[in-house]
């Protein structure tokens, strides 16, 4: 056997949905996807921004989540529920303290079929809801897994969701020089197609436009 079962995975999925549903402020499923060739439990959660911290923290020390493989962040100003969002997106490889010789990381072969508990692969999402603020943030979790650090950067760039007790913080993808408060992907700012005949928006001040902007798209 070559890969963990569908079965076996779906049991250390439900597991820890349960165990997740245990802790203050947060809510746990387990959703089933398919990648066309096999079945795929991910762990779904909803967490409130003020618990955040402590469950990060729970999901690596205790869970054995170890690598944070996306961020994304998403502005919801039509919303009734929410205005900002964040999307953590983690996998427990299940790969620990693998050898190393000569600086080179020496494959581990493990037989799938006896890979049990908290060494079973997971994919985890979790959901952060941020109500109504100029000032949305949730609490850094860069400091627990390296993965965070860009993707971190990368959300407060483009969204403008700050992480707190993120060191370092600053802009990755947008102009050192942009507009402080300036995050191209905050619904306010019209940085896409308009009417199918301009593509930048002149009012954000950058005096932009392709040699092609009086073409319609």
């Amino acid at each position: 056997m070559r890969k963990v079962s569908e079965k076996v995975q779906l049991e250390a999925a439900e597991k820890l949905a349960s165990s997740l549903n245990k802790m203050d402020g947060v809510e746990s499923s387990v959703d089933v996807r398919t990648n066309g060739t096999q079945n795929r439990p991910i762990v779904n959660a909803s967490v409130s921004p003020e618990n955040w911290g402590k469950v990060a923290k729970q999901l690596k020390e205790k869970y054995l989540v170890d690598h944070c493989s996306m961020i994304t962040g998403i502005h919801w100003p039509e919303s009734s529920d929410k205005k900002w969002e964040v999307i953590y997106h983690f996998l427990r490889t299940g790969i620990r303290n693998p050898i190393i010789e000569d600086g080179l990381v020496i494959p581990n072969i493990v037989d799938f079929s006896k890979v049990k508990g908290k060494d079973v692969p997971l994919e985890i999402q979790i959901s952060i809801k941020i109500g109504d603020t100029r000032t949305p943030s949730v609490p850094s979790v860069q400091n627990l897994w390296v993965g965070a650090d860009w993707n971190e950067k990368e959300t407060w760039d483009l969204v403008g969701i700050d992480f707190e007790g993120h060191e370092g913080m600053r802009r990755v993808l947008n102009p050192h020089e942009s507009p402080v408060g300036f995050h191209p992907l905050q619904k306010q700012h019209k940085l896409r197609y308009h009417g199918f005949e301009e593509m930048y928006d002149d009012a954000q001040g950058f005096m932009r436009k392709p040699v092609d902007s009086s073409r319609v798209k």
